[in-house]
């Protein structure tokens, strides 16, 4: 998908330019019609069954409802059900964590402790939703002015979907250096002790720049993962962290602390370091994010971006309305004249009938507007913008409309 070229629109989302790619698939930044920024993900078709497509988009339904944290970016909608699904979330400017320990090296240990009270906290926000993220890992938490986010929340449905998950190219070492050993031994149901987990791996690279366990091909790591006798590598972590850091990475799921408890040791540490969990904030956002990092900054007005954007923008528009005068204009060979009353194929359309195509029918909640003046003499169908039409014609329409994007703007 790599060397794809970048696509004009994602779902209802204006495209700009590709962020990134991974195992799952692409990421890039587009516009809504607003003209907000989203990060839409695009997930490869073969990451994808019937499944795996109908528990995602039960868990995004759940996903909207998250509330009480800026943590996580936002679920804003997605498509699970389009040829290649995608999701578009709250666009959040920043590095990944791990790009920032690969330029800048790891975290002191004041800034890790507040990084992992700030990210527990806003995972218990998910957890009270009943949500697992199920990916946490470095490239997964960004680091902006806000301090830190965790970003793809919901692509974890995808990860682990099959036992043959670990198989599949794309998913290897990233994946498994950060996987609990329940997921790792193909448990598909797993808990929220799975985000402490990852939540661990994610701190102990923060303060380290390594992961608990490593080795040259996935299978290597997933054998040490799984084992209970090799312990995690926790070489390099400042003393003050092990208790936190290993505690989180415990072999079973029933030892791990809850959320709740990482946070509060989190903050204990940070004040016996002597720096309350306010400034520590500070500091870390001040220590991850340059003022002159492009990352952190969207197109100025004036950006040949724009530009582009605008004239795409622009093109679309006018390719839908040419669609739309073409929906709705009648074949050339059916009369433009209303049918006749003793057509046998006559559909009063105006009336709702079952042929017209659902997307054009107003929803039950927004009952259609009574025709100005209550002493109009003319046909209700016709009171109404909706000539009557025969079925023939009503076909042809449902033909267009699945063909073109002119009406996509009357799905709700």
């Amino acid at each position: 998908m790599s060397g794809a070229a970048l696509p004009s629109r994602i779902g209802p989302y204006l495209v700009e330019r590709r962020l990134g790619a991974g195992g799952m698939g692409e990421v890039y930044l587009a516009y809504s019609v607003a003209g907000e920024p989203v990060a839409v993900k695009v997930i490869r078709p073969d990451r994808t069954d019937p499944h795996t497509r109908a528990r995602f988009e039960r868990e995004a339904t759940i996903a909207r409802t998250i509330s009480g944290t800026g943590r996580v970016a936002r679920f804003i909608e997605a498509d699970p059900f389009a040829e290649q699904p995608w999701l578009a979330m709250d666009y959040v400017p920043g590095r990944p964590l791990s790009d920032v320990v690969k330029d800048q090296g790891p975290l002191s240990t004041p800034l890790v402790a507040s990084l992992g009270a700030l990210l527990a906290e806003g995972l218990s926000a998910v957890h009270d939703a009943g949500l697992v993220h199920r990916d946490l890992k470095a490239q997964n938490v960004v680091l902006g002015d806000f301090g830190p986010v965790i970003i793809d929340f919901g692509l974890g449905v995808f990860v682990g979907a099959s036992k043959g998950s670990l198989t599949q190219a794309g998913m290897v070492i990233g994946t498994v250096r950060c996987m609990p050993p329940e997921q790792a031994l193909g448990e598909l149901e797993v808990t929220r002790a799975a985000d402490v987990y990852g939540l661990g791996t994610v701190l102990l690279y923060a303060a380290t720049g390594q992961y608990p366990y490593d080795g040259a091909r996935w299978e290597a790591v997933a054998a040490q993962v799984v084992n209970a006798e090799i312990g995690p590598d926790l070489s390099g972590l400042p003393d003050e962290l092990a208790p936190v850091v290993s505690a989180m990475l415990a072999h079973k799921a029933d030892d791990r602390p809850a959320l709740t408890e990482v946070t509060r040791q989190c903050a204990d540490l940070m004040r016996l370091l002597g720096m309350s969990p306010a400034r520590a904030r500070r500091a870390l956002i001040q220590a991850t994010t340059p003022k002159d990092d492009p990352t952190m900054v969207l197109p100025q007005p004036d950006s040949p971006m724009l530009d582009r954007l605008d004239s795409l923008e622009r093109l679309l528009r006018e390719e839908s309305a040419s669609q739309a005068v073409n929906a709705f204009a009648p074949p050339s060979d059916v009369e433009s004249g209303p049918d006749t009353p003793d057509s046998p194929a006559e559909t009063d359309v105006g009336n709702g009938a079952e042929t017209l195509p659902p997307p054009l029918r107003k929803p039950e909640s927004e009952p259609e507007p009574p025709a100005p003046g209550s002493g109009d003499t003319a046909e209700p169908a016709q009171r109404r913008g909706r000539p009557p039409a025969s079925r023939r014609v009503a076909d042809e329409l449902r033909k267009r409309y699945a063909t073109g994007p002119a009406l996509a703007w009357s799905k709700r």
